[in-house]
């Protein structure tokens, strides 16, 4: 290819698309989420602190566009209004673009998943510590899986699930349960991460420059 001729918009559309949905809580109460409120610990330096998904596009180079747009309310997050916002930006991304949610964002795109249908292509589809929710199952509020994922349709080459048998936020059955209900994913499991909260993420990094 002769990038002579390139366009910078030509350029752009080259690189490889990421979508990153973070995670939050969801409460069946307004009382609960006051509480938690209440309970929370404020700390200066957890307020300066980064992680892998601000840091994503530095450690995956210039070659790749990594997009983390912020959803609503993320200390009391409803699905429905995550699922407008997802919708909105969609239409935004490029053909074989890679998702990936993290905690409350993977359930979510498991969930959004298996409920609808995306025409446009995806390169793959990456569940990090995201919580197994079923009406059965320490239901999640709205973000509770209601349809069957072995109906979940485009995913891409894949689904790649990253869980931790130390993390204390979701327990390690979970990815496990993922793992029956989709057994064509890739489950990759760590010992030491926790809710992988650090600030680089260099085995995610070197999966995506595989795919």
């Amino acid at each position: 290819m002769d990038y002579r001729l390139m366009t910078i918009p030509d350029i752009i559309r080259n690189m490889q698309q990421i979508l990153v949905i973070h995670g939050g809580d969801a409460f069946e109460t307004h009382e609960e989420y006051i509480r938690s409120l209440e309970g929370m610990e404020i700390s200066l330096e957890r307020m300066k602190q980064q992680n892998w998904k601000s840091n994503l596009q530095k450690d995956l180079g210039e070659q790749y566009e990594v997009f983390t747009p912020k959803f609503p309310n993320a200390q009391n997050a409803r699905y429905e209004e995550w699922k407008i916002i997802f919708e909105k930006v969609l239409p935004l991304l490029d053909e074989n673009s890679i998702l990936i949610g993290h905690s409350l964002g993977g359930i979510f795109l498991a969930k959004y998943l298996s409920e609808n249908e995306i025409r446009k292509s995806l390169k793959a589809t990456f569940l990090i510590s995201a919580p197994y929710s079923t009406p059965d199952h320490e239901p999640i509020v709205d973000f509770t899986l209601n349809t069957s994922l072995s109906d979940t349709g485009n995913t891409g080459d894949g689904i790649y699930i990253y869980h931790s048998k130390d993390d204390i936020v979701v327990p390690y059955e979970d990815a496990e349960i993922y793992k029956r209900e989709l057994p064509n994913a890739v489950l990759e499991v760590f010992e030491d991460r926790g809710h992988f909260n650090q600030d680089h993420f260099p085995e995610l990094v070197e999966a995506i420059k595989e795919l």
